[in-house]
């Protein structure tokens, strides 16, 4: 049996019409670029999420990188993200010329360690950036606590997430302003390059809307020196035809995970955790740890299992970021990560596959 990593054709043939009919619409229609594709899919998105204002743009670095900007963070400004996390979250923060400060992971969530924050922090430090990474929520209350005490913006990094659940409350609406992709591969994915801000701040979504489209407030009228990213209407329409499938998805992907967590029994794995009573996650990427995990991949390979690494260089470790002069072994649970960590094949419609990678997986000596 063949086990893509990801695979979109469950998901395609199900939406077959939804999706023709959308590029139809458009297409008919003649207005690419902020028409009533993109503004409908703002409010539906806005009003799933739970928050006032949903403000769409081309992928989900630029997301991070206006809500930045919007607050004035730029140069000799510190920036608090996770180390382990896709290199976008650095790289929002170094385009607005500000520092990015990598802080510890937990081992067993991955996600931002609030507890290590407090000592990271400067009087340069003006925001924290909390990453739901592989669509489980960081610990909102833990990271929110800290930033009273220190008067710092929140931020989420929602990228992999949509949908997720903390405390009973989405993703989106947790923090003064959050971040997302619609990269096709995303559990909400557009069939090409696209994202969104969400907040429920006035002032910021009028300002992040501008920024957005040349610095204009209305056309030809500029009032900041601003930036040519916008959702368009193709993708927006594509948007709106998943999104009302989006909670049939992730249960989907929940059922697998269980399915995954419940089989697989291997002792020289360690299982991705989660308190169920607190998060709902949306399972982007299910992530096994092992010290041999290059072994277990070209093992699964042979069985035409397909899997994936996220991510292979820690961040710090990236030639990128030498600049930040992080010393190989400073951040020793990143790196941990990065070097033990295997993604298992995770997508919408996976039926007898589950059974057929725990089996591997259980028979791996």
């Amino acid at each position: 049996m063949r086990v893509p990593f990801v695979t979109f054709k469950p998901l395609e043939k199900e939406l077959d019409t939804e999706l023709r009919s959308a590029f139809e619409r458009v297409y008919e229609n003649s207005w690419y670029i902020e028409g009533e594709e993109g503004k409908k899919f703002e409010e539906e998105f806005a009003a799933y999420c739970g928050v006032k204002h949903c403000i769409g743009c081309g992928n989900g670095l630029d997301a991070l990188f206006l809500i930045l900007k919007a607050c004035g963070i730029g140069e000799g400004d510190e920036v608090i993200i996770p180390s382990n996390t896709f290199i976008a979250t650095a790289l929002a923060v170094s385009r607005t010329g500000a520092r990015p400060v990598m802080v510890e992971p937990h081992l067993l969530t991955y996600n931002l360690n609030a507890d290590k924050i407090e000592e990271k922090i400067t009087e340069c430090t003006k925001a924290v950036i909390a990453v739901h990474l592989y669509g489980q929520p960081a610990d909102m209350d833990a990271v929110q606590e800290v930033a009273r005490r220190h008067r710092l913006r929140v931020f989420e990094d929602a990228a992999q997430a949509h949908g997720a659940l903390y405390k009973g409350k989405r993703v989106g609406g947790l923090a003064d302003a959050a971040g997302f992709s619609f990269y096709p591969g995303k559990n909400l994915g557009a069939l090409g390059d696209a994202g969104c801000v969400t907040t429920d701040d006035d002032e910021m979504a009028e300002k992040i809307r501008a920024l957005s489209n040349y610095g204009s407030d209305y056309k030809y009228h500029h009032i900041y020196q601003g930036y040519n990213t916008r959702l368009d209407e193709l993708q927006a329409a594509f948007l709106r035809a998943k999104l009302p499938i989006l909670d049939k998805v992730n249960e989907d992907r929940r059922n697998t995970a269980r399915r995954y967590l419940e089989g697989i029994r291997n002792p020289r794995l360690t299982l991705p955790h989660v308190d169920w009573d607190l998060y709902t996650p949306v399972w982007h990427i299910f992530a096994v740890r092992t010290s041999k995990r290059d072994e277990l991949a070209k093992y699964l390979e042979e069985k035409d299992i397909h899997t994936n690494i996220h991510y292979p260089i820690a961040m710090h470790n990236q030639q990128a970021y030498q600049e930040l002069g992080i010393a190989r072994g400073s951040l020793p649970v990143c790196e941990e990560i990065s070097d033990t960590q295997l993604s298992l094949p995770m997508y919408y419609g996976m039926k007898d596959e589950v059974d057929y990678v725990i089996q591997a997986l259980n028979d791996w000596q």
